[in-house]
């Protein structure tokens, strides 16, 4: 009887855990990520953020000789101050999203955390 009401309440208790956000069994939740790096849950809701972000986008998902991960790079503006995420698998394209970044945000208004993918 006890094999069996601890193979029912295990797999609840996990569940619970899951869909409550709660950690199970004692264990600490910590965030995936603990660096101070900008996500885009920072990004603001201004216009001009999201204008700004809208055109690089624009510009680099317009250059069809890119790749989908060069397409689907992280931009993240917060006070006319652009931050690029991502992984590319070049050098090249990493190079040719940052001059799109920089062409409209403007030199030195933009963060390169674009890492090119190990072959």
């Amino acid at each position: 009887m006890k094999n069996k009401t601890l193979r029912i309440m295990l797999p609840l208790a996990v569940l619970a855990s899951f869909t409550t956000g709660m950690p199970a069994f004692g264990m600490t939740w910590e965030p995936l990520q603990s660096d101070s790096r900008p996500t885009t849950d920072d990004q603001k809701n201004n216009p001009a953020d999201r204008d700004l972000t809208a055109k690089i986008r624009k510009a680099i998902m317009a250059d069809k000789t890119l790749s989908m991960s060069s397409h689907n790079v992280k931009i993240i503006a917060q006070d006319g101050q652009v931050t690029m995420r991502g992984v590319v698998p070049s050098q090249a394209e990493k190079d040719a999203v940052l001059a799109k970044a920089n062409d409209i945000a403007g030199s030195g208004h933009v963060t390169d955390d674009i890492s090119v993918k190990a072959k």
